[in-house]
């Protein structure tokens, strides 16, 4: 059983009245000062931005309320006006506030749930039966057919390949002879009469690592050395 609209007085205290006719957020009247250039102040109030808006709510359907800026943000944030409604507190959401919730919740009781139609899965031996069939008919026939090429699975399987040397480059920390024998398979490569400079061993192997770096699309820095 839910509280009554006159048991409100004991579950939130709304020292701004004004508060009472909408959903405030928390929000009230505040006080200041006018400072002007001569320092003789002159006390002031500002009010909340209070709009009035038409709700779409899920049970209720369109609702009219005034509602502050704050709290029409935080509305949409919950999902809704139902949602913003159920799990705020009672002392930010106010009598108003608290009003709409209890409505809601008398209007839920006899509005129809929706029928969820539950998959039923077949039984494992007519799904074992579905699989057996096509390879049936396959060796019946006689005809060996040769499966086509799927452009997709060899580009994974090249990836997959770039992947792995980039892990052995990044695995195996970089030392003199490994550095000799790049630049002596470089002179190999590239057709030198003599061995690379560094400069040119260093400009090879970062555009290698840049290929496999594409090839295996991992925007990884690794070291240049493999």
């Amino acid at each position: 059983m839910f509280p009554s609209i006159p048991l409100f007085s004991a579950i939130v205290s709304q020292p701004f009245k004004r508060s009472q006719l909408g959903l405030f957020q928390g929000k009230t009247k505040q006080y200041g000062n006018n400072v002007p250039f001569s320092k003789h102040k002159t006390r002031r109030t500002w009010l909340p931005n209070v709009q009035r808006k038409r709700l779409a709510s899920d049970i209720l359907g369109e609702v009219r309320v005034k509602l502050t800026t704050r709290a029409l943000r935080t509305i949409k944030k919950h999902g809704g006006l139902d949602n913003y409604v159920e799990k705020t507190r009672a002392d930010i959401l106010g009598w108003e506030g608290m009003r709409l919730r209890l409505k809601i919740r008398e209007h839920a009781e006899n509005f129809p749930k929706p029928v969820v139609a539950e998959a039923v899965e077949p039984p494992p031996a007519e799904v074992e039966a579905k699989v057996e069939e096509p390879v049936a008919n396959n060796e019946d026939s006689g005809s060996a057919e040769v499966a086509p090429v799927d452009p997709k699975k060899v580009a994974k399987q090249a990836r997959k390949r770039a992947r792995r040397q980039l892990q052995v480059i990044g695995s195996n920390p970089p030392d003199t002879s490994a550095g000799e024998r790049q630049r002596y398979a470089l002179m190999k490569k590239l057709n030198l009469e003599s061995l690379p400079t560094a400069r040119q061993t260093i400009l090879f192997l970062h555009n290698r690592r840049q290929d496999l770096i594409n090839a295996s699309r991992i925007p990884t820095q690794l070291p240049i050395f493999s």
